[in-house]
């Protein structure tokens, strides 16, 4: 692989966590011909002792016919698409620059097993829903909610989910954050961006970029 493009790579396991763990709203994608699917769901991912993801976790609905489709082919791919951004030239001094767009993301090529027994599908959807709420914006006034407040509603719908585990087998990870900008085009970007609601995009690019103003 060429040097160009190993300057999107993540620079650890950290960056990786961090994605999935800002975004966790991804695609599952399988199949080819009259058996592709995608399916938009949220993940969690399990990382070992290193901080590397071994495992995306989440559920599909048992009204979704990709999981049957999976039991047969468990190869799928689950994308990431992270905080990203538009870049104007308007912004530049330079103006023969080109526009391009900024993001992280990555692609994770995984198998694919389910499982249904009400105590690991409870479990998970504890874990989902505590993870999600502890990230969630709300007023002074109000705290977490947590899954016991459906009542028997909870229970109901537990039934119609089906929960999965999906072992990575390889991690596609691009970070386009400016690496390759000379430094005057990058602080016009870092400038041009305090105009819109880019606080995580910048925050990403000053990581990937220190050292640079």
């Amino acid at each position: 692989m060429s040097e160009t493009k190993n300057i999107y790579a993540a620079r650890s396991d950290a960056d990786l966590l961090r994605l999935v763990r800002q975004q966790p709203l991804a695609w599952i994608v399988s199949g080819t011909g009259e058996n592709f699917r995608a399916t938009l769901l949220p993940v969690l991912a399990e990382a070992d002792e290193e901080g590397r993801i071994m495992r995306l976790m989440g559920h599909f609905s048992r009204f979704n016919d990709q999981p049957q489709l999976l039991t047969r082919d468990p190869r799928a791919t689950i994308l990431i698409l992270g905080t990203n951004g538009y870049i104007s030239p308007s912004w530049f001094a330079d103006k023969s620059q080109a526009p391009t767009w900024n993001y992280v993301s990555a692609q994770f090529v995984v198998d694919m097993q389910f499982y249904d027994a009400p105590e690991p599908i409870e479990a998970h959807l504890r874990q989902l829903v505590n993870t999600m709420e502890a990230q969630a914006p709300r007023g002074e006034d109000q705290i977490p909610w947590d899954v016991d407040q459906m009542g028997q509603r909870y229970f109901l719908r537990s039934k119609v989910i089906i929960g999965f585990i999906a072992t990575v087998r390889e991690i596609k990870p691009r970070f386009k954050l400016g690496q390759d900008e000379r430094d005057d085009v990058f602080s016009d970007i870092m400038a041009g961006l305090k105009h819109g609601p880019t606080e995580d995009l910048q925050a990403w690019m000053r990581d990937f970029n220190q050292g640079r103003s």
